[in-house]
């Protein structure tokens, strides 16, 4: 054996300690670390010949990469709906990879087992019946993917012709009907052959980004044969939601597979409060969910829920003697896209079992609490101007006067060097605007006074730079 490596294996209590210390520094630290962090140079470097060990390496990184990372695990990240990451699910990310199972077959492993008990929990989390099937997979756009893949294989069917045995040959076009998709979704379009054109938009409802199911209704009544309609369940710029019974109550007269894309703003079913947006998502062909939002665990991790598993299983089901056959209980190896995946379960089954179900209702009704706040102080700033009403986790708002590309970007650019918050740009009905999606379980009210903070003296710091430009031209 490497004489390093063997010395690594002996002292490996020792590499595992130091590991502890660094994290225990990087998250005792976090209050104060800067939110995000402007990537500086950097040289690559060269492969040693004769490696320099876990210690060393360990401590190179420390000194070469550590102070560049950013604070997307901590309380003021607002940017793309990330959650954190719970004390529980740490811990089951850290034993994911002790354990470091592929949990694709049942024959050698339990892990399969475990992921199916995290999924039958999340089932409970959403009010989904026992028919849906689950599996995990990277993210919200592989999830997506799953569930538009098997709206491909439902309406081929329609014509006779099976595109995962003989590809698109011969399919017509494919209508793909929604009105305020995720950018996943065009993505997975893509992937899947389909094309990025196939999506037709429906109108939104005045003033909202939800669909206006009658004018969803004239559509499907021009479509020349079976459809794919994706529902939201919260768009990412004001989380508003589909009517989610008005579209399924329309599976009684038109032909269509009904994709839910409920990313993040499935969690309303956590809550008394919200749980009335996602009625009708046990409707739903299928569904996606992400767990690296709302439910804080460690990226990647997302879910993929289907009312019609021989569908999914037909799409990707794998053809290996060592895999065995398919059999009537397919083993997870024949339903995501991946073949060999880390055991991403255990992070979500340990903190589903450690927090349970009002300990989520507690993080999605303060994080919505927190955002209704933050939405408020805009209401009566003189810098900002809401864009939209806050409805649940996420504040879309903008610069007073007529913002721009370029000023929204000035200003979130001098606000990530600040340090003390990260926001994300975004254009809202066509006016350039600001995105705060707060979805982390660690923010608390003292979090939210420092956000505050730190716009309202950006933003004057910025229009004071912008008048005395403005004057001395």
């Amino acid at each position: 054996m490497n004489k390093i490596l063997q010395h690594d294996w002996a002292h490996q209590d020792m590499v595992l300690e130091t590991v502890v210390h660094i994290a225990n520094q990087f998250l005792q630290a976090l209050p104060a670390h800067p939110a995000a962090v402007t990537p500086f140079p950097t040289s690559l470097g060269h492969l040693p010949e004769t490696g320099m060990g876990a210690e060393a390496a360990l401590a190179h990184f420390q000194a070469k990469y550590a102070r560049g990372l950013s604070g997307s695990v901590g309380p003021r990240y607002f940017g793309f709906v990330t959650g954190g990451v719970t004390p529980a699910a740490l811990a089951g990310d850290w034993l994911t990879a002790v354990y470091d199972q592929n949990p694709t077959a049942s024959h050698d492993s339990i892990a399969p087992q475990v992921e199916q008990e995290a999924l039958h929990l999340m089932r409970q989390l959403f009010g989904l019946p026992d028919l849906f099937v689950g599996t995990f997979v990277s993210g919200a756009t592989m999830s997506n993917f799953v569930g538009l893949a098997q709206a491909r294989q439902w309406v081929a069917q329609h014509y006779g012709l099976d595109p995962a045995q003989d590809g698109l040959y011969g399919l017509p076009p494919i209508p793909v009907l929604a009105a305020t998709p995720h950018a996943s979704s065009y993505k997975a379009l893509a992937m899947l052959g389909m094309g990025k054109r196939a999506l037709y938009p429906i109108t939104a409802l005045p003033g909202r980004e939800a669909m206006d199911v009658a004018a969803l209704a004239r559509k499907l009544t021009e479509v020349d044969g079976p459809a794919i309609v994706i529902a939201s369940g919260g768009t990412v710029n004001t989380v508003d939601f589909d009517d989610l019974e008005a579209i399924a109550r329309l599976k009684e007269t038109f032909k269509f597979w009904l994709h839910l894309d409920a990313a993040f703003g499935g969690f309303a079913a956590c809550s008394p409060r919200f749980a009335h947006l996602m009625r009708g998502a046990e409707w739903a062909d299928s569904i996606t969910i992400d767990g690296h939002k709302w439910l804080n665990v460690p990226y990647d991790s997302a879910m993929t829920f289907t009312r019609h598993p021989q569908l999914q299983v037909a799409v990707f089901q794998n053809a290996a003697a060592y895999l065995g056959a398919v059999g009537e209980n397919p083993a997870p190896v024949h339903w995501t896209p991946q073949n060999s995946r880390r055991f991403r379960a255990l992070p979500a089954w340990m903190t589903l079992l450690a927090y349970g179900r009002d300990g989520y209702r507690d993080i999605v009704e303060r994080n919505c609490d927190q955002a209704a706040w933050l939405g408020e102080q805009i209401t009566h700033s003189p810098h900002f101007r809401l864009l939209a009403p806050v409805c649940m986790n996420v504040v879309c708002f903008t610069l007073t006067g007529e913002p721009t590309l370029a000023n929204v970007d000035e200003f979130l650019v001098r606000l990530q060097d600040d340090g003390r918050v990260f926001l994300t740009p975004t254009v809202y009905q066509g006016v350039p605007g600001i995105r705060a999606a707060i979805a982390n379980w660690q923010t608390t009210s003292d979090d939210m006074d420092i956000v505050w903070q730190a716009l309202a003296e950006t933003a004057r710091h910025w229009r004071k730079q912008h008048t005395d430009k403005h004057n001395s031209v």
